[in-house]
């Protein structure tokens, strides 16, 4: 069963966008793997909380991220 796991800051992703990220990939893992894989693709979208992870050792947050 093909998998496939985003995490991506909560708050950052509307209902639609999310919907449009497992929608692509499935296409994806379909069009990779044939049409049979389409029906057994999983693709989870997690919200990890703000200040909840982190790059090299410094914690990030979303007033972070956005500031560059």
């Amino acid at each position: 069963m093909p998998f496939a796991n985003f995490k991506v800051p909560a708050g950052t992703l509307t209902a639609e966008q999310k919907e449009l990220v497992v929608t692509r990939v499935t296409d994806l893992y379909a069009e990779l793997y044939g049409d049979r894989a389409r029906a057994n693709t999983m693709v989870l979208v997690e919200e990890v909380a703000d200040g909840g992870w982190g790059i090299g050792g410094e914690v990030l947050t979303l007033a972070k991220l956005q500031a560059g």
